[in-house]
């Protein structure tokens, strides 16, 4: 029995991070056919994701800065494919069932401030504007995200996520029952993404991709991986916590891409926001929201 346990927990570890990466290229995918469209482009071939790791791997690495830089890509993609493992998936949770929102809570922080560790070992002034416009969009978007979380376990009664959506397959979905943290939760999971109007840290125009900018072949390739999974980790998530997760992949793959798209659609709608904005924002708009759905929770 414990043999056939550990099976199982092998097989979790080893196949929810490879299919996270496989629907995450897709998710990409679609970001960049749903911007072209919007722009009036064809866009990128079916496998252009997948032709761009190998192109970045392939490549040599023009910059290193040493080991420091290696360990830091380590927390980046470390991070995420933790956080996969403990995400609730159809016909893979069983380690999810261990985890809680809490767990997941800080993993989540864990690639920002890899990214942070990498970037600080090389002197260029653009790295080091971009990251500090990094941690404090961190700092604005993890806010509203705890009070989400905190309603959330609340209203569930569980920080358990596998029970969260029994929870909802049973009573319905969080959307409905606590529609205003389900608006702050989309507003501060989007901002997490790092896409126009919360892109401060990159901001190709003023700082030269930031954090990026000392990123060159295999560095680059991970980033891009990187964001493979956070898109996976974000659509999983917010469909977890409020869309009732999925009992079959037929039922939960639509789920994610929507919350994706969702997002995606907002990036080519708006212009990019100051730092000073990003944070005025979102301790206003999804703060102010995630807590009067909280007091509407503690009240019911």
């Amino acid at each position: 029995m414990e043999n056939i346990q550990l099976g199982e927990l092998l097989i979790d570890i080893t196949l929810m991070p490879l299919v996270a990466f496989i629907v995450g290229m897709l998710l990409v995918l679609m970001m960049r056919k749903v911007r072209a469209r919007i722009e009036r482009r064809i866009g990128p071939p079916f496998f252009q994701p997948l032709y761009d790791i190998i192109k970045l791997y392939a490549k040599k690495t023009q910059i290193s800065h040493g080991y420091m830089q290696d360990i830091a890509v380590m927390m980046l993609l470390g991070g995420y494919i933790a956080s996969e493992i403990f995400l609730p998936v159809p016909g893979m949770d069983g380690l999810a069932a261990q985890g809680d929102l809490l767990t997941l809570m800080y993993l989540l922080m864990v690639p920002m401030l890899g990214m942070a560790l990498g970037v600080g070992q090389c002197a260029n002034p653009n790295g080091s504007i971009g990251i500090s416009r990094a941690l404090s969009s961190m700092l604005a978007y993890d806010i509203p995200f705890v009070i989400v979380i905190t309603g959330a376990a609340i209203s569930y009664g569980s920080t358990n996520l596998v029970q969260i959506v029994e929870i909802q397959q049973q009573g319905g979905w969080g959307l409905f029952s606590m529609p205003l943290l389900a608006i702050a939760g989309i507003i501060s999971m989007y901002a997490m993404l790092g896409k126009e109007p919360f892109e401060i840290y990159v901001a190709p125009a003023e700082i030269a991709t930031g954090p990026m900018v000392e990123m060159s072949g295999k560095y680059m390739g991970s980033l891009f991986i990187m964001q493979c999974f956070q898109l996976y980790t974000v659509g999983v998530l917010y469909t977890t916590l409020f869309l009732g997760g999925g009992v079959t992949w037929l039922t939960f793959l639509p789920k994610i891409f929507a919350v994706v798209l969702i997002a995606v659609s907002i990036t080519n709608v708006f212009g990019r926001y100051r730092t000073d904005d990003v944070l005025r924002w979102m301790w206003k708009w999804p703060t102010g929201i995630a807590l009067l759905g909280l007091a509407v929770v503690m009240l019911n």
